[in-house]
């Protein structure tokens, strides 16, 4: 697939943002931190920023984004459809949660109902954008049983990243908080790498014989469909060169995995030393998000569409 800028904005900045709201709501509404009105008001308008950034993004790759709305009345049968019908819903609890916690300054009772409703609404809306891709069955490196949970570790990894780096900014208490985002960053890591080694050991199962129903010999195309590309090659048909993805397979884990594990746990060993910690932590996100886009360009660009069949490729 041709990697649209604006999705792989989208995929990585709500991801993040709905991994932060989750962390926000459990933590704050049960009173696992105690935050003073600016980490509350900062790290919740954060979040919420960039679910909305990145679900107003997500509109810029439509052919028609004016009649965005449409897709809201397919929920039966359209997991974009529900989507959007779950990204709308998790605002209504987030933001009595935040009326609650960042207005009233209030913990528990209804603020922390509240507040594991934003994270549940968070963790549903993150499983629909992936059931997007993994409903596809005629491209295999996403129709796999990595793409569901993949989405779901990186929003906890991405989110607990930026949770524990605004904990640093604010001087607040970031101990436990460094401490999953070490964990799920590792985490992160591995099922990146066993994603990778799935897809590569994929084997096409569909060819131009078993497509058209021929069998014997060699059924091969003689000519295209029509003479110039269109939206199926454009978007389904583009081709990264191995060495090149390679590449970039480094720079991904460099960036999302490798250096912020390795400055989130040198600040974890000198925490103490307040201002070290703080810059660790907040260069750890800032560079986890970059590595993401790699990834997220990857993710697409590495995606193969069973319709290439019928061009040659």
């Amino acid at each position: 697939m041709h990697p649209a800028y604006s999705v792989i904005f989208f995929t990585t900045a709500t991801g993040a943002g709905y991994g932060l709201l989750a962390f926000l709501g459990v933590a704050g509404g049960f009173g696992l931190i105690e935050g003073g009105f600016w980490f509350r008001l900062v790290s919740l308008g954060l979040a919420l920023a960039l679910i909305s950034a990145g679900l107003l993004s997500s509109t810029a790759h439509l052919g028609r984004p004016e009649r965005a709305w449409r897709a809201f009345s397919q929920w039966r049968s359209s997991w974009l459809s529900r989507e959007g019908v779950a990204s709308v819903a998790t605002f209504v609890p987030a933001g009595l949660f935040g009326i609650g916690w960042v207005l009233l300054g209030k913990q528990g009772g209804w603020v922390a109902a509240t507040g594991l409703l934003s994270a549940i609404a968070a963790a549903v809306t993150v499983c629909t954008t992936a059931m997007i891709y993994a409903s596809l069955k005629p491209i295999a490196q996403w129709s796999s049983k990595f793409t569901l949970p993949g989405y779901l570790i990186f929003a906890a990894m991405t989110g607990s990243v930026l949770f524990n780096a605004l904990l640093a900014l604010l001087d607040e208490p970031r101990t436990p908080a460094m401490l999953f985002a070490i964990v799920s960053g590792m985490v992160g890591w591995g099922w990146k790498s066993a994603t990778w080694q799935h897809n590569d050991s994929l084997v096409a199962t569909t060819t131009l014989n078993s497509a058209t129903g021929l069998a014997g010999g060699t059924v091969r195309s003689i000519e295209w469909p029509h003479t110039e590309e269109n939206y199926l090659l454009k978007e389904m048909g583009f081709a990264v060169a191995r060495k090149h993805a390679m590449k970039l397979r480094v720079i991904a884990q460099a960036l999302a995995f490798a250096a912020p594990l390795f400055m989130l746990a040198t600040a974890f060993s000198f925490s103490d030393i307040g201002g070290l910690a703080v810059v660790l932590s907040v260069a750890a996100a800032l560079s986890q998000l970059a590595g993401m886009l790699v990834e997220r360009w990857l993710f697409f660009a590495e995606a193969k569409h069973t319709v290439t069949l019928y061009y040659g490729r």
